[in-house]
């Protein structure tokens, strides 16, 4: 065989050997873009479940926080301004400017806890409401000169170091929050086993607040916190799709954006009637509480279920987490324990002790009356005579 014929049949085994690599590399190519297209289809969600990077994470952890900060302030000027309006006796509080001023700043901040459900787990911005507890108990103290308790203290100590334990070891995943994956979880079977049971408990809570009449704080606010979890779910797609879609992301064209608009307005709408059943039967120092343990209860089960949030988490950080909502929970009780009473008048008897009197009765002596007021003239009138026992 000549030289050339060699070298003719090399340049050919080297041409082919080229070519077979190209149509690997195609094959390769060609599989690779059918699995992005395969991605980007309903069924697998688990593609759009990212690693939320640390600046995205940390935004929307202050503007939580800031959002609780903004709400306790909020909270003040509304007491303040009650408390003006109560010493004038002039006007209605509704008429104040300082009490729409507040009212104004409660908006910016429940705005602020609003946004922050679009960048961070649910799981971790329900618990975070500890911080408007903690904010109110001290802006309390420097707004409305009140005094600062041993509890008030150890409370908060508690409760921030609960807060930051949270912090560190919630889940720092999130999901892109898009309608297509809305659809895929609204259907999924735990999700629907899970809004089952809830209604079924609900129904159950109603039928016993309702009709069997039995007004116990406890039932009234797990109400409230039934309908708190229905409320996370969808604040946190919403405000999730609303963010894609100023991304670039058009999601306001799926029905599922305005299905979850409408959960988010009707549980909102029944919690807030249910807790202002709850605080006119109890005292505030008895609701804020408990609210509080239950509406961060809900979030976090709203959050593991429906988002899947606590997937792949390590046991140490679900402790952990545990343990720092345990001391956030410890610590609130602690600050909204109930405070020392205002300590009466001794000459001054409450017409609520007499009964069968009103408020318009006099118990003062009268200034031109022979006897003394109404409370002396019962006491008149029950006292026996010897002229009485004679006949």
């Amino acid at each position: 065989m000549s030289r050339e014929t060699a070298d003719g049949d090399a340049r050919t085994s080297i041409k082919a050997l080229r070519s077979l690599l190209n149509d690997t590399g195609s094959m390769a190519n060609s599989s690779s873009e059918h699995a992005d297209l395969n991605t980007t289809s309903p069924q697998p969600h688990r593609a759009e479940i990212l690693e939320n990077p640390l600046q995205t994470y940390l935004l929307g952890i202050i503007i939580s926080i800031c959002g609780n900060i903004v709400i306790s302030i909020s909270l003040n000027i509304q007491k303040y301004a009650h408390i003006r309006q109560s010493q004038r006796g002039s006007k209605p509080y509704y008429t104040s400017v300082v009490w729409w001023c507040g009212v104004a700043l409660m908006g910016v901040g429940e705005l602020g806890n609003f946004t922050a459900y679009g960048f961070a787990p649910a799981s971790l911005i329900a618990p975070l409401g500890c911080v408007a507890v903690i904010a109110s108990a001290f802006i309390s103290v420097i707004f409305l000169k009140e005094t600062v308790r041993v509890s008030d203290i150890i409370g908060g100590t508690l409760a921030i170091t609960g807060t930051y334990v949270l912090v560190m070891f919630a889940p720092h995943t999130t999901t892109e929050v898009t309608a297509l994956l809305i659809q895929y979880y609204f259907i999924s079977w735990y999700f629907l086993v899970y809004i089952s049971l809830e209604v079924v408990v609900f129904c159950i809570l109603l039928y016993v607040y309702k009709w069997r009449k039995v007004t116990h704080v406890v039932i009234v606010l797990l109400l409230v916190a039934l309908l708190a979890s229905l409320t996370v779910i969808s604040v946190k797609a919403v405000s999730g799709m609303i963010a894609e879609s100023i991304k670039g992301q058009l999601q306001l064209i799926y029905p599922i954006f305005y299905v979850m608009v409408v959960i988010m307005i009707a549980s909102c709408g029944f919690q807030i009637k249910f807790l202002n059943q709850a605080m006119k039967m109890f005292d505030a120092t008895e609701v804020v509480p408990i609210n509080f343990v239950f509406f961060t209860a809900s979030a976090i089960v709203a959050g593991i279920v429906f988002y899947q949030e606590f997937e792949d988490l390590a046991l140490l950080n679900i402790f952990m987490f545990l343990f720092g909502c345990l001391l956030s929970f410890l610590g609130v009780f602690l600050i909204a324990r109930n405070k020392p009473k205002i300590k009466q008048d001794p000459d001054f008897i409450a017409m609520d002790r007499i009964s069968r009197r009103s408020d318009t009765d006099r118990v003062e002596p009268g200034a031109n009356a022979q006897t003394y007021g109404s409370l002396a003239s019962k006491l008149m009138c029950n006292r026996r005579t010897p002229e009485d026992d004679d006949s």
